[in-house]
């Protein structure tokens, strides 16, 4: 049975489910675009790459405002600060190639998998939250095949919109979730 314990917990999963349907059509829409470019580095390709992380905390701004009062604001501190360490990141390490953005990119997985995961345990209560627990755990060894990825003969980036449709997905899930969670109050 899925639960939201108090009107606190009650607005922020309204928050939070209309915040994962756009973070799923965000996501949907990126990896097209990520497709479109046929996973390559020039300004599309690098501008794509940046903005992923930015959107993140863009949505983990929104997503803790409404938070505080569940206590699980700290831990999207945190991702906000990583994303944007990641976007910084990915903008340098752009001009050297796919491998480079690949390594940064995982290692922004691993660490914002890690994170979602926590917030996620931390709000499992509320309801809809399974979706969030997996995609954090899927995350932490996606961002590790990236990394090794990064090796490879031929690195593309045509992992990573894939990495963003599961993601997307996974937000949807957890959305719908959460709107069933509402309805059985």
């Amino acid at each position: 049975m899925t639960t939201v314990d108090s009107p606190a917990a009650g607005g922020i999963a309204s928050v939070l489910r209309r915040l994962y349907f756009v973070r799923f059509a965000f996501a949907i829409i990126w990896a097209a675009l990520l497709f479109l470019t046929k996973a390559q580095l020039g300004p599309l390709g690098i501008t794509l790459v940046i903005i992923y992380p930015l959107f993140d905390v863009a949505a983990a701004i929104v997503d803790s405002r409404s938070s505080r009062a569940t206590g699980s604001a700290r831990g999207l501190y945190v991702n906000i600060a990583i994303s944007l360490l990641a976007a910084i990141g990915l903008a340098i390490t752009s001009a050297s190639g796919v491998p480079g953005v690949l390594r940064v990119w995982g290692a922004w997985a691993i660490v914002a998998g890690l994170v979602q995961l926590i917030v996620a345990v931390s709000r499992r209560k509320m309801g809809g939250q399974w979706p969030m627990i997996l995609s954090g755990g899927i995350s932490v060894l996606a961002g590790g095949s990236f990394i090794f990825g990064a090796a490879a003969p031929n690195p593309a980036l045509t992992n990573v919109a894939g990495y963003a449709v599961l993601g997307g997905i996974f937000f949807l899930v957890s959305a719908i979730r959460l709107g069933r969670a509402g309805k059985g109050n």
